[in-house]
């Protein structure tokens, strides 16, 4: 898959002497969905202000489909959406002229079929003729999407763009940005809820005090960090673990009723099946088990809490 976005060694250090962007390496596919993880302050937005020409890098190149963001300035700015997490609009012209003057900026010819499908797709056409001031914020971030859509970009940013939204208008950015990804747009976001990545990102990119620490696809990422638990609710409560079960990742919940086995796939820790057979041994009864693989917001929080660096692109 050919590449749109590519990133070499792009660094950022203000006036101040702080440093927000370091040696940052990237590529992204056409039509992929990446997400940006990382804690306030990272680096996030430096890097997305950066590849869509809001602040100028200090040092290494941003290609867009191969036009450069500083040579090819108004090129490049043509193939790219924002979506910004404040909601900046003017709040007295109504929906439709916005949407229709944001694509104008562009230089793009009037399209009123592609901004009714933008409008109805992001369940705003029965808003067109309202002024901005009397949409909730929920609508505000729909139609910061809208605008940002009105000149059909092959990249759309967003950043955090559910940030206070509720679940449900939430859940139909979702399958707004799926269906996007189907017409070959790349989308790359940022966000809190890490869930939204979970459910949405082909890749995961995690950023650390302005480095980006890891870039894995989400699958590979979850079955190589990730870690599993098999939870053992026993017939009878036990004092202390036997002896014999003292093995690594195997502890007793503090009601004392429960084995909890942490473990990870790739390692080379005791096996499920010699656990319950060291269990039949002792004659240690269990009522029931169920297991839980690790969400990637728990692998996210050991990453960035831990120090943990795995530099792979």
């Amino acid at each position: 898959m050919n590449k749109i976005l590519r990133i070499s060694h792009l660094s950022k250090t203000y006036q101040s002497g702080f440093q927000a962007l370091k040696d940052i390496n990237l590529e992204i596919s056409r039509g992929e969905i990446f997400a940006l993880l990382g804690q306030n302050g990272a680096g996030k937005t430096t890097l997305i202000s950066i590849i869509c020409g809001i602040v100028n890098p200090s040092s290494g190149q941003v290609l867009v489909d191969g036009k450069n963001i500083i040579q090819d300035y108004r090129e490049a700015r043509s193939l790219i959406g924002l979506v910004p997490q404040e909601l900046f609009t003017d709040s007295f012209e109504t929906v439709w002229n916005t949407v229709c003057f944001s694509r104008g900026l562009y230089g793009k010819a009037p399209d009123p079929q592609l901004i009714e499908k933008t409008l109805k797709d992001l369940s705003l056409w029965d808003k067109r003729n309202n002024k901005i001031i009397t949409l909730s914020g929920g609508m505000k971030r729909r139609l910061m999407i809208a605008k940002a859509l009105s000149h059909e970009p092959k990249i759309l940013f967003l950043d955090e763009p559910t940030a206070g939204v509720d679940v449900s208008l939430r859940k139909d950015m979702w399958d707004l940005v799926r269906d996007l990804k189907n017409t070959g747009t790349t989308v790359i976001l940022t966000t809190h809820y890490i869930e939204e990545a979970e459910e949405m990102a082909d890749r995961i990119g995690i950023i650390r005090n302005g480095e980006l620490i890891l870039v894995e696809e989400k699958l590979s990422l979850m079955k190589k960090l990730g870690k599993k638990e098999l939870t053992l609710q026993l017939q009878h409560p036990l004092a202390v673990i036997p002896e014999a079960l003292n093995i690594p990742g195997l502890t007793l919940s503090e009601d004392r009723t429960e084995l909890i086995y942490t473990f990870d796939l790739n390692s080379k820790q005791i096996g499920i099946a010699e656990l319950l057979q060291t269990l039949s041994r002792l004659g240690l009864g269990f009522k029931d088990l169920h297991t839980k693989q690790s969400s990637l917001e728990e692998i996210f929080v050991n990453l960035v809490n831990e120090g943990v660096t795995a530099h792979e692109a």
